[in-house]
């Protein structure tokens, strides 16, 4: 076996077990609570060094009831200020699955029907023209996101104090349609705005107004609210994003896709509301309507199904191996990301929170030893620890690939094997194709740096990184290759 052939193999195998290598998570094992929570504060500032985290939150249930929480890291790094239990943070798209429980509020007490098309309610607001059926959206359509709306534009925010466009502006803007309402899952902030204001107007009330009145203060969420208060100011982190550069406290001009402040304990005061054995039920809504909440209403989810099995109303769902059914939501804004995990039969959770767009290998690896703690393989998201590791191999690979075209050239070049003469015919068909690879690479390398955000970046932050600089390094090797073709003999 040659020498390359023991070097790649090599490099595989480390490659392959590096998730252990970088404190990642351990192999399953049976775990005292004791121990589950010491080994908790040894991995996640590991792992929050590992992939540049500033400041993580986290709380654990077990049997429905809070039994752990512990903050770590900065709140904001400029100051030195550690991160607190008790820090205000944005939970972003966490907010979706509390806004769900507000409009189920409405359907129990009759005042909305899920089937009903949703332009019933509305009185003071029109959808914009479209080429498909707005008219026929219905509440369920905007709660499972098969309404067939956009996205919507993100990454626009705001100074609490600054003036911001209205809710029914930004829907005239963005209430824009891709597709017949019913047709496929497609993931939609705008959707959960088009909620809000149905609550407002059929309530006649402010949605922030209402959902502290019927959601918020009810679950004993007394830190939380949708609306900007000045009191967050002294409490509020700074987000960091993908470059580590500090984001200041913001908001949007919607409320209940992403809009919602919060602290750990209030997240986790919510997530213990939908346990089946919790205390709560009734307080907002009753089990049935909780369990609508947790019920499949869509199951194919596109890029989502590689994690989860399903959607319900404002939360993911996954179908753990021995039958148990898992719920969570996450979130991500600009500088912030965010999630919980939870079991309702068992009363198993786990939330987190971080002041960082790093996050999405953090919390696969924390989540995946949260579920073998409670007693599972593995929950859908632990497929970003395993990709991750895939992706260092194939990186390993690139490197030494281009590597060896170094190598390979620079001896050419040496020996005279190759010289400059980008127009000779010598090896042209050979050339023709690294020619369209070459402008393949640098065209998607050109975008890629172009961008204020790619989902990439925040799976695998990483390996994001170090492709800024190893994509040029391949594009070089290959435009050498064309400039300098072998000589004929």
């Amino acid at each position: 076996m040659s020498k390359v052939q023991n070097i790649l193999i090599f490099i595989f195998l480390i490659l392959l077990d590096f998730g252990n290598i970088a404190k990642g998570i351990a192999s399953p094992r049976e775990n005292s609570e004791t121990e589950f929570f010491v080994q908790l504060n040894k991995e996640i500032p590991s792992l929050m060094s590992l992939y540049k985290i500033p400041g993580a939150i986290v709380a654990v249930i077990k049997n429905g009831k809070v039994a752990f929480t512990n903050a770590y890291g900065y709140a904001n790094v400029e100051t030195g200020r550690r991160m607190s239990t008790s820090d205000i943070c944005r939970v972003e798209s966490i907010s979706k699955s509390v806004t769900a429980w507000g409009v189920m509020k409405l359907v129990e007490q009759g005042k909305i029907d899920l089937d009903t098309p949703v332009v019933e309610y509305l009185k003071t607001w029109e959808f914009p023209k479209s080429n498909f059926s707005t008219t026929r959206i219905t509440t369920r359509h905007l709660l499972n996101h098969t309404s067939g709306l956009s996205l919507g534009t993100i990454g626009v925010r705001y100074v609490p104090t600054e003036q911001m466009p209205s809710l029914k502006e930004s829907l005239t803007q963005n209430a824009l349609s891709n597709c017949e309402p019913g047709l496929r899952f497609e993931y939609s902030n705008v959707g959960y705005h088009l909620l809000e204001l149905l609550i407002e107007e059929v309530t006649g009330m402010s949605f922030s107004q209402y959902m502290e009145q019927e959601v918020l203060l009810p679950l004993g969420m007394k830190h939380s609210s949708f609306e900007w208060r000045s009191s967050f100011a002294n409490s509020i982190p700074n987000g960091y994003d993908f470059l580590s550069n500090p984001i200041v406290p913001y908001v949007y001009p919607e409320k209940a896709s992403g809009g919602l402040f919060s602290t750990v304990d209030d997240i986790a005061k919510f997530v213990c509301a939908g346990m089946m054995n919790s205390e709560n039920i009734g307080n907002v809504l009753n089990q049935k309507s909780i369990l609508q909440l947790h019920a499949s209403s869509v199951n194919r989810l596109g890029f989502y199904g590689l994690a989860f099995d399903s959607y319900g109303f404002g939360h993911f769902l996954e179908d753990l191996p021995n039958g148990k059914l898992a719920v969570a939501h996450g979130g991500q804004g600009t500088g912030w990301m965010t999630h919980f995990h939870a079991i309702p039969e068992t009363g198993d959770a786990i939330v987190i929170l971080t002041n960082s767009q790093r996050s999405w290998p953090f919390f696969a690896k924390v989540l995946t030893r949260w579920v073998q703690y409670a007693g599972y393989e593995r929950v859908g998201m632990s497929i970003i620890y395993t990709s991750e590791k895939i992706l260092w191999v194939a990186l390993g690979l690139l490197i030494l690939l281009i590597l060896w075209l170094a190598i390979q050239v620079g001896f050419g070049i040496s020996q005279s094997f190759r010289n400059f003469a980008p127009f000779s015919k010598r090896e042209y068909k050979n050339r023709i194709v690294l020619t369209l690879l070459l402008l393949l690479i640098s065209t998607i390398y050109i975008w890629a740096v172009s961008q204020d955000y790619i989902f990439f970046t925040s799976i695998f932050p990483r390996i994001a990184s170090l492709l800024v600089y190893v994509t040029p390094a391949l594009a070089l090797s290959l435009l050498i290759l064309v400039l300098f073709p072998k000589t004929t003999r």
